[in-house]
């Protein structure tokens, strides 16, 4: 960092005797100054004549949250919580100060410290450590970042939202906090590409505002204007999170790049304390909007002609499937399908693997209701199922007796999967988070936490009178592909073709190995990282998950990037997501039971 300059060093004996003292310093001719008021509270003041554009605020994630107002001109501007560091510094976040320029700024800081074990008043780390910058180094620190699946910059990361695909670009928003590693300021923040893989940041797009934080929703395209703010604006629905969750919506004249709060917030409210997660969608069959709502443990379902005045259709969920946790981050959508089978060709390593059918009759569509819940996982902690029926534009109708569960991913780390909105050539691509709830602010990484899955793509199949969404990676990640290597790498594409039962162990030098078994008589496909490394984080972390495989496996191809193994089969009737934290990249695979070809995969960064 360039022209960084120091608040100033509190002075441990005025601290302790606390008085209410102010202390300035003056670091070329920019008065900078703090304030130590009663009971665990300061002010900071701000030049308004200050060109930097960073105020840097230390950070320790054990630390408790301190909770800071931002005052411009004597007026509120935006409350945070950070966790100011007390002991050591773990890493800094920024105050970006360009729109408080030529104004007086103060931050007014609530320390809510626990002094029974701890040093006195003023003995903080953190005000001897504040800093102005220029700059704010991004430069990555983290070992374990993945190389081909998207992250954010720095900063936490949890739930996709308002995903949508427009003239080339694939648009992705996420819950976000700017200010530490950890949940918490949820804003929207965004990030854009061209091939699913390079993701460039795009910054914060939705910031809270009086009605709450962000929490998670969805975008769709104006095509019509039936909301009136222009043929073809890009329109977010989002949960304002406040004293109570109510349903927002922004808009953008800019393909998404900016969004303008609409001045009638918020357009859905109700008198239950769990309502939340909008995803919205066009309909032919009524010529409106629908848009699927949770609340509580089941969904609500609604209709507009406009986007803004809202109409409660119906409600599914109370009885069907898992009800072990909250339901969450709602999707629903047709599938196109063969009445039995459809025919699903891809070319993999110049090969066709075809999925014979025996009926070509003509194509139906089945619609899916995703329900992500937390916890209630197969494993524990969060995790996403799926209901298989009819929709009529008023009523979801499910396929299956109540208490049939059926899950997308069957590993710990697959959560809040939604689809993008208007994908190319009527596909059903959808992100997850790459986390579960049970230990994700724990995670060892802290200049930022979490990451996305790969993209994957989605269709439905059959077996025993049931139908099951099918996973498989987009056709992006094959041209993700570099070069052919003999041993894993930290970031590659393993495509194992089996010949029965099979065990694939990737392991390093330390011993720390991910063992994955396919059982030909069992039909089932698990995956054990009990020894993979760094397991000690979280009790919930040391797992073997275990899936059905809905018939014989043939062919796996799994996905290793420094920290996670995302495992599928050629036909996507098994998906695996998990996470591991080895101490060195893994180096070797041994495959009893079949042969492995490895790719190195191209970095996205």
């Amino acid at each position: 960092m360039k022209k960084i300059l120091s608040v100033m060093t509190l002075v441990a004996a005025l601290a302790v005797a606390g008085t209410s003292q102010a202390m300035a310093q003056t670091v070329q001719g920019k008065p900078i100054r703090a304030e130590q008021l009663a009971n665990d509270n300061w002010l900071l003041h701000v030049s308004p004549q200050e060109t930097a554009k960073y105020l840097l605020l230390p950070v320790e994630d054990k630390a408790p949250e301190a909770h800071l107002k931002l005052i411009v001109d004597n007026q509120l501007c935006r409350n945070i919580d950070v966790r100011m560091a007390l002991h050591k510094i773990d890493y800094y976040v920024p105050v970006v100060l360009d729109e408080f320029r030529g104004h007086n700024l103060v931050v007014q800081a609530h320390m809510n410290i626990d002094r029974s074990n701890r040093g006195g008043v003023g003995s903080e780390i953190c005000w001897a450590n504040i800093r102005l910058s220029d700059t704010f180094d991004q430069t990555n620190r983290e070992r374990f970042r993945p190389l081909y699946h998207h992250t954010p910059v720095y900063g936490w990361m949890n739930d996709p939202n308002g995903m949508f695909y427009k003239d080339g670009t694939w648009h992705l928003f996420y819950q976000y906090n700017p200010y530490g590693s950890m949940w918490g300021n949820m804003n929207w923040r965004h990030s854009t590409s061209r091939d699913l893989l390079t993701w460039n940041d795009e910054g914060v797009a939705i910031a809270p505002d009086a009605h709450g934080a962000i929490f998670s929703g969805s975008c769709v395209v104006d095509e019509k204007n039936t909301a009136g703010f222009g043929a073809g604006a890009v329109i977010a629905l989002y949960t304002s999170a406040g004293d109570v969750q109510s349903q927002s919506l922004a808009y953008s004249t800019d393909g998404g790049r900016t969004f303008t709060p609409y001045a009638g917030n918020p357009i859905l409210t109700a008198d239950v304390p769990d309502f939340r997660d909008p995803n919205m969608f066009w309909n032919d069959d009524i010529n409106a909007w629908n848009l699927i709502l949770a609340v509580g443990q089941e969904m609500r379902i609604y209709s507009s002609p406009n986007l803004k005045d809202w109409k409660e259709e119906s409600r599914f969920g109370l009885g069907y499937g898992n009800h072990d946790g909250v339901w969450e981050c709602p999707d629903l959508f047709p599938l196109p399908v063969d009445k039995l089978t459809s025919k699903q060709v891809d070319k993999l390593n110049g090969k066709q693997l075809v999925n014979s059918s025996t009926n070509n009759s003509s194509t139906i569509t089945k619609w899916v209701l995703v329900c992500n819940i937390n916890p209630g996982g197969p494993f524990g902690g969060s995790a996403t199922q799926y209901f298989v029926g009819d929709f009529d534009g008023h009523k979801f109708t499910c396929d299956s007796a109540p208490q049939v569960t059926k899950w997308m991913d069957w590993g710990k780390d697959h959560y809040a999967t939604v689809s993008f909105w208007g994908a190319p050539k009527d596909r059903r691509t959808v992100l997850a988070w790459m986390s579960n709830w049970q230990y994700a602010n724990d995670a060892p990484t802290m200049q930022y936490r979490s990451a996305n899955s790969i993209a994957r793509d989605l269709g439905l199949f059959q077996d025993g009178g049931e139908w099951y969404v099918s996973v498989k990676p987009s056709p992006e990640m094959l041209a993700a592909r570099g070069k052919k290597v003999k041993s894993p790498t930290e970031a590659c594409e393993m495509v194992v073709d089996l010949k029965g039962s099979a065990t694939i162990t990737l392991a390093n030098a330390k011993g720390e190995k991910v063992v994955m078994t396919y059982d030909d008589d069992a039909r089932t496909f698990s995956m054990d990282r009990t020894q993979s490394g760094n397991v000690a984080f979280s009790e919930a972390f040391p797992c073997t998950t275990v899936a059905p495989t809905h018939g014989r496996l043939k062919q796996l191809r799994i996905f290793i990037d420094r920290c996670s193994i995302e495992a599928f089969d050629a036909d996507g009737h098994v998906a695996m997501t998990n996470l591991v934290f080895p101490s060195e990249p893994y180096n070797s695979v041994k495959v009893k039971g079949g042969k492995a070809t490895i790719w190195e995969m191209k970095s996205g960064k």
